[in-house]
C-alpha cells in the first residue's frame, strides 16, 4: 500500500497493550493529521509512553491494530522505523562525547559519508544554538543544552513524523520556550509531531489537537477549545480569609454550583466549574450569608488543568510512574 498524503500520520483502532494484569493501554483509538501537532496529555502511568513505544515499534500491541504513515506497525516495522524517530524522556547522548561528535557519531550510523556527517552535525548545531558548545563534552551541558541536543539528534535524518516524549520535563521556562520554537519550526517544514506531555500549558502552546488518557484510555479528544468548552463556560476561583473554613466552603460551594470542587494547593484556595456564570453571584452570596468571609474570588475561562480535573476528578499531576514497571516488563519481553 502506498500511504498518500490524505493518509493519517497515525490511525490507531481498539490499540492495546498489557504487562502481566496492568492493561498500560486499553483500547485506544487515534487519527492524526499529517503535518500538525497532536498532544498526548496525561500524567506519569496514563499510558503515554507505552503508546508511543507501540507506534515506534519498539513494543508489540497486544490488540487492536495502529498504523503510522500508511504501514501496520505489527507487519511492517521496518517500513515505519525508516520514516519515524524518537526523541524519549531522558537524553540518549553519549556524555563522554562533544555535542558535535555525538551528532556525527549517529550521521554516520545513519549512513552518511565522513565529509556528509560533519556538515549535517555542524548545520544541526548551528540550528539548535548549540555552535558554541560543539567541542565541549555533553557532561558539561545544561539540561535545556542536552535537550536540544537530544532533539537535534533525531533530526540528523528529518523524519516524516517525530515522537516527542515529554521532551521539556524538568526544564526551565526559557529552555521549555526554545523547545517550543524547535518544535513548531519542525511542523512548519513538514513534519508531523506527536508530543506526549504532563505540562497542560505545553499542549495548549503546541498541539493543534489533544487527546487526554487516563488510566491507558483516552478519555477526551478535540482541540484545547473544544475541551476547555466541555466542562462548562467558567470556572470560579475563590480564596478564603480562613482556610480553616475549606471544607465547610467546599460542600456549600458543591451544592450551590452541582459540581466537583477543586482544593488548591493554596490552603485557603478553592476552584469551582460552573455552568452558569449567573449561578457564581448566587454561590459567593451564600458563603457569605454561611458567615464564611471570602477574600478574592474571580471567574474566568476553564484552563486544561481545570478541564483535566473535571474529566478525571484528580489533578493533572504527576502519580507514581506505573510506565516505568511497564518498560522494565518490556525489556524483559
Amino acid at each position: 500500500m502506498i500511504a498518500g498524503a490524505s493518509t493519517p500520520a497515525v490511525e490507531t483502532v481498539g490499540l492495546r497493550k498489557t504487562f502481566g494484569a496492568k492493561h498500560a493501554v486499553d483500547g485506544i483509538d487515534l487519527s492524526i493529521r499529517r503535518g500538525s501537532i497532536f498532544g498526548l496529555l496525561g500524567p506519569n502511568g496514563a499510558g503515554k509512553t507505552t503508546t508511543v513505544r507501540l507506534l515506534a515499534t519498539l513494543l508489540k500491541p497486544t490488540a487492536g491494530t495502529a498504523r503510522v504513515l500508511g504501514h501496520d506497525v505489527a507487519r511492517e516495522p521496518e517500513a515505519v522505523r525508516r520514516r519515524v524517530s524518537l526523541t524519549g524522556q531522558f537524553a540518549s547522548v553519549d556524555e563522554d562525547l562533544t555535542g558535535r561528535e555525538n551528532l556525527v557519531l549517529i550521521a554516520r550510523l545513519l549512513g552518511h559519508g565522513g565529509r556528509d556527517a560533519r556538515a549535517r552535525a555542524d548545520e544541526l548545531l548551528a540550528a539548535f544554538d548549540l555552535d558554541d558548545a560543539a567541542a565541549k563534552q555533553v557532561r558539561t551541558y545544561s539540561g535545556g543544552m542536552r535537550r536540544r541536543l537530544d532533539i537535534a539528534a533525531s533530526l540528523v535524518t528529518t523524519p516524516d513524523l517525530l515522537f516527542l516524549d515529554e521532551p521539556t520535563t524538568g526544564l526551565d521556562p526559557r529552555s521549555r520556550n526554545q523547545v517550543w520554537e524547535i518544535v513548531r519550526l519542525l511542523v512548519d517544514n513538514g513534519t508531523t509531531v506527536l508530543l506526549t506531555t504532563q505540562y497542560l500549558e505545553e499542549a495548549d502552546q503546541l498541539a493543534e489537537r489533544i487527546a487526554v488518557i487516563d488510566h491507558g484510555r483516552v478519555i477526551a479528544e478535540g482541540t484545547s477549545a473544544t475541551l476547555k468548552a466541555s466542562v462548562g463556560t467558567g470556572v470560579l476561583h475563590v480564596r478564603l480569609a480562613d482556610p480553616a473554613d475549606r471544607e465547610a466552603a467546599r460542600a456549600l460551594l458543591a451544592a450551590e454550583l452541582g459540581g466537583p470542587i477543586h482544593l488548591d494547593a493554596d490552603p485557603a484556595a478553592l476552584t469551582a466549574t460552573v455552568p452558569d456564570p449567573a449561578r457564581a453571584a448566587a454561590a459567593i452570596a451564600a458563603t457569605g450569608a454561611a458567615g464564611i468571609r471570602v477574600t478574592d474570588f474571580s471567574l474566568g475561562q476553564p484552563s486544561l488543568d481545570e478541564v483535566f480535573f473535571a474529566l478525571t476528578g484528580h489533578p493533572a499531576e504527576p502519580s507514581p510512574d506505573d510506565e516505568s514497571a511497564a518498560a522494565t516488563a518490556a525489556g524483559r519481553s
